[in-house]
């Protein structure tokens, strides 16, 4: 009974084993994929899918992308009413008000000819005793400079005493033959004698005397001991030294130019004025200057001479203009930036911070003059600055302003400011 339970299980096992083997060689190797059918369904619709996001005309990443950030570069810059009142935005219209046109011009802070003064020695000699001037000191008119050493100076001195004495003993001979001439005891020809010689010393007495005064030696109190070898140097004008060359123990000629001085009393503007703007130029207009090198600070003048020639180089004309009030420090050739105001002209204004530049051109913020909802969108307009007089610029439009808008007056730096960040964020 065992052996035949044994047996039957088996046969039953082999059996199933058997079905199994040849169940998976019929599925392996019929040459069919059973999952075919699946496999090509699911690709078809793929296909469809993506011919359908390729060929209906929309970019969905760039449509969602347009959506999201889009609004900024299209619909101007928004700004909320509460903003608004935070940053103190105003709103209004063009000023009809006088501002005063300007013509720019540069050029140098300058002083006439006859402002300039070459200290130089009345003789030749040796420099002594040399004071200690630099450049940019103020020296005034008849300060000691140093001293002029020459032999030279004895001879001259010498020869005047003696001349003087001359002098003296032929006109007392000359009033003693006249005495007697007058009483026909003396002979006329010896007076005529006499008063030749007289006159003749005379001048060359006189011709010492002045060369004596011209080195600067009085004659008046000149006597045989106070016959000296050394001339004082002095400053001929008051100003302020320039230039300076000179020590002890050199030797000057009169031509020697041993020290300048300048007299800022005389100090003026040298502008050049461009050939286009020649026929606006008037005696008497008022000009304001400032000087880069010494700061920002503005300073007066006034037109008072224009040029009569013209500089086919530059394509300019001087203009000479007197300064008034304050000047600033004199240094020669110094750069100066210059305006020459013009007529006033009533023109259409904005304060000077309403007008804001971008690149070459330049603009002004508008909105909506009926401003409803918490929202209130802003545009730019293109506008042509002029002149600025007083905080106000005059402007032109280059496209007319659109009906029921309204100009940013006050502010227009924030309502930009908000642009740029909006801008910032939009790239992020």
């Amino acid at each position: 009974m065992k052996n035949f339970l044994f047996t039957t299980l088996a046969l039953l096992l082999l059996t199933f084993l058997s079905t199994c083997g040849r169940a998976q060689e019929h599925q392996e190797g019929d040459g069919h994929d059973h999952d075919a059918p699946k496999k090509e369904m699911a690709a078809e619709e793929h296909t469809d899918d993506h011919d359908h996001a390729e060929g209906d005309g929309h970019d969905h990443d760039d449509e969602e992308d347009g959506h999201a950030h889009g609004e900024a570069g299209d619909e101007g810059i928004h700004l909320t009413t509460e903003q608004i009142e935070t940053m103190d935005i105003k709103f209004g219209d063009f000023s009809q008000m006088k501002v005063n046109g300007y013509l720019s011009a540069t050029g140098t802070l300058g002083l006439p000819p006859n402002a300039y003064a070459a200290v130089s020695a009345r003789a030749a000699g040796f420099i002594r005793n040399t004071r200690n001037y630099v450049e940019g000191d103020y020296v005034k008119r008849g300060a000691v400079i140093a001293i002029l050493e020459n032999p030279e100076f004895i001879e001259h001195q010498r020869q005047y005493l003696e001349a003087t004495a001359e002098l003296i003993f032929l006109q007392q001979e000359l009033d003693r033959q006249e005495t007697l001439a007058s009483a026909d005891a003396g002979i006329l020809r010896e007076v005529q004698r006499l008063r030749s010689q007289v006159a003749a010393k005379t001048a060359n007495v006189k011709g010492i005397q002045q060369r004596l005064q011209y080195l600067g030696i009085k004659t008046d109190e000149l006597t045989p001991d106070n016959i000296t070898q050394r001339i004082t140097l002095f400053a001929p004008r008051s100003g302020y030294i320039t230039s300076i060359s000179l020590h002890d123990g050199m030797y000057v000629e009169p031509s020697t130019q041993l020290m300048e001085v300048i007299d800022e009393q005389h100090l003026h503007l040298e502008l050049d004025v461009f050939e286009r703007d020649i026929a606006k130029l008037e005696k008497g207009q008022r000009v304001t200057y400032q000087i880069p090198a010494l700061g920002s600070q503005r300073y007066e003048a006034e037109v008072h001479v224009i040029g009569k020639e013209f500089n086919a180089e530059n394509k300019t004309v001087r203009v000479h203009a007197h300064l008034k009030g304050n000047q600033p420090k004199f240094i020669r050739d110094l750069f100066a930036e210059a305006r020459i105001w013009l007529t006033d002209q009533t023109v259409q204004a904005l304060p000077e911070a309403a007008v804001l530049r971008e690149g070459e051109g330049f603009y002004v913020f508008i909105a909506p003059a009926q401003r409803s909802g918490g929202e209130v969108e802003f545009e730019k307009l293109m506008v042509k600055p002029g002149a600025t007089d007083d905080g106000y610029t005059a402007v032109q439009l280059l496209s007319p302003l659109p009906e029921g808008m309204q100009i940013v007056t006050e502010g227009a730096y924030y309502v930009y400011a908000q642009g740029q960040a909006g801008a910032l964020e939009h790239e992020h």
